[in-house]
């Protein structure tokens, strides 16, 4: 087909959606919104039916990600807070438990690791954190038995570790083996972090470019970034350290060394 068709329309939500992410295992969406609501549509039918979830806000919702295993997601939001939902089959519903320690303002970054446990977590009270997410309805302790870059002891909502920043994060995401976790903030600084070292050192860009607002990691040596430069870049590490490279779109750019 040459044009794109209209297949569906999912319509619960009463204000702006403001995130949503398709578990492509199960073939399950996820969806939050301003109005301070989550659903989670199943394909039934031919016809996308919505299961409301048990979030608790007083604040809006801003971002939603599925974890790696699909059986929980989490909820980024503004009321100082990130929900991490599962399902209860007892009730037969989507039910919510809330990570606050030490968040002071609205989150809208939220990266899972690959175990399914830890989650990284910024927004604009100017750090990055990582919380263990543990849901013993869902997880297993012996999975993470012989512990983690971040510790052994992973009781829901532990904050495991904490990067103060000098402005707003705005983007997050472990690498896909989850030795490594990068984020952008908006005064147009880049992080990546080397999680499995006993320090776990941090590398920090200062670059010449308007603040990246979103990244994907292609493999464990290079990072694809976005911003208000509408302009997507390769940020790549070839031995000696992070560094932005070049355009992705085929437009000179001048990248400056720090």
């Amino acid at each position: 087909a040459k044009e794109w068709v209209l297949e569906h329309t999912l319509k619960e939500h009463s204000l702006v959606v403001t995130g949503l992410d398709w578990a492509p295992k199960s073939n399950t969406i996820v969806s939050c919104g301003q109005d301070r609501n989550a659903y989670v549509w199943n394909l039934q039918d031919g016809v996308w039916k919505p299961m409301i979830v048990v979030l608790r806000l007083n604040r809006a919702a801003t971002f939603v990600r599925w974890s790696p295993n699909e059986d929980k997601f989490a909820v980024a939001t503004g009321a100082k807070q990130v929900s991490i939902c599962y399902f209860d089959e007892d009730g037969n519903w989507w039910v919510s438990k809330h990570i606050k320690k030490e968040i002071t303002s609205t989150i809208f970054a939220i990266s899972w690791h690959p175990n399914n446990i830890l989650i990284a977590v910024g927004g604009t009270d100017k750090n990055l954190r990582v919380f263990s997410g543990f849901v013993k309805q869902c997880d297993n302790k012996k999975d993470v038995a012989n512990g983690t870059a971040f510790g052994k002891k992973l009781p829901f909502g532990a904050i495991l570790a904490t990067y103060p920043m000098n402005s707003w994060v705005l983007d997050v995401q472990f690498s896909p083996d989850g030795n490594q976790l990068a984020w952008s903030c908006h005064d147009s600084t880049f992080h990546v972090l080397d999680c499995p070292t006993e320090d776990r050192s941090l590398e920090s860009i200062n670059h010449n470019f308007l603040p990246f607002r979103s990244l994907i990691w292609l493999n464990d040596r290079s990072i694809i970034v976005a911003g208000y430069d509408c302009l997507p870049m390769l940020v790549q590490n070839n031995g000696g350290g992070w560094e932005v490279v070049k355009s992705v779109d085929n437009k000179p750019v001048e990248v400056k060394k720090n």
